[in-house]
């Protein structure tokens, strides 16, 4: 039986047209379904879908799994209709995420900003500089985008050090955070957005971290109280690099947009060159397992 697969752009109709027993069928966004949904099996959402779908679903009386373009997954999770399943596109975002990270450390360490505000004063503002050499970043989050970034950050002759839900080789247990946070220069946030990481980088969180250390967050904005972070970047004891804010889009008003020591990008560090090819390589390698009868890797069970 021919698995047919929903998808919402050329792309995806494409790179699918290679799998065995399996068809992908073009929806628009925002417009009526296709008559061929009324037999798909798998509902692809938007990249970055501002919204859960719901009312596609009711549409889709054969629904049996919908396969995200993006591995955060809080917009779906509990919110399926009961007996969908839900995977995730982990794998295909980690490096670009990690890349951006690198990127932010690196611009805030060598003062990129300040040069680059020097530059449109034509000033010479010659002073040296912090490096990313011999830092300690540790890193909240123990999933592909944390391995992704440790790999990119040790050619730097920097350390990382993974924390996840529990300890294992080479991963440090989310009990030992109190102890981990002040030994380290730098704290990278890499964790779902689930009821559990909801502002678990509070005031306390950001006291434990050591004076002048860097707080960079490329999970999701409300993993951190922007309250609590806008009181260290005023204060200048911590400084920031923030891809996610909450709330998002941020506001032309907020406090944020003037915060001292904060470098802020619109939530962009899985966008970029080659992030659709390697998306639908996932989501091609899901639907591959998904049409054999086999569960997709990257299955969402309880909070993910």
């Amino acid at each position: 039986m021919t698995l047919i697969v929903l998808v919402p752009d050329d792309y995806g109709v494409t790179a699918l047209s290679s799998v065995d027993g399996v068809r992908a069928v073009r929806y628009q966004p925002g417009e009526p379904l296709p008559p061929d949904a009324a037999d798909a099996r798998v509902f692809v959402p938007k990249f970055l879908q501002g919204t859960n779908p719901r009312e596609v679903y009711a549409q889709l009386p054969k629904l049996e799994l919908v396969q995200l373009l993006s591995a955060g997954a809080e917009r779906f999770v509990g919110q399926l209709p009961e007996g969908v399943l839900l995977s995730t596109c982990r794998g295909a975002h980690g490096g670009s995420t990690a890349e951006w990270a690198i990127g932010a450390l690196i611009a805030i360490y060598r003062d990129f900003p300040a040069f680059e505000a020097a530059r449109q004063e034509r000033r010479w503002d010659y002073h040296v500089t912090d490096t990313l050499q011999d830092k300690r970043v540790l890193v909240v989050g123990a999933g592909d985008l944390a391995e992704q970034f440790r790999r990119r950050l040790e050619p730097f002759d920097a350390t990382a050090t993974l924390v996840g839900r529990t300890a294992r080789d080479g991963v440090r247990g989310m009990d030992e955070l109190p102890a981990l946070l002040p030994e380290h220069d730098a704290v990278l946030v890499v964790v779902p957005l689930t009821d559990e990481t909801t502002g678990m980088v509070d005031a306390d969180f950001l006291a434990a971290m050591p004076d002048g250390a860097i707080l960079v967050n490329g999970a999701r904005g409300p993993v951190v109280d922007t309250d609590a972070l806008l009181a260290e970047l005023t204060s200048g004891r911590l400084r920031a690099a923030l891809d996610v804010t909450e709330p998002e889009p941020l506001p032309a008003e907020h406090p944020l947009w003037t915060a001292p020591g904060l470098f802020l990008t619109p939530h962009v560090a899985g966008s970029c060159t080659g992030s659709q090819r390697r998306s639908y390589a996932v989501v091609v390698s899901e639907m591959t397992r998904f049409a054999a009868g086999e569960q997709p890797a990257n299955l969402v069970k309880g909070d993910y």
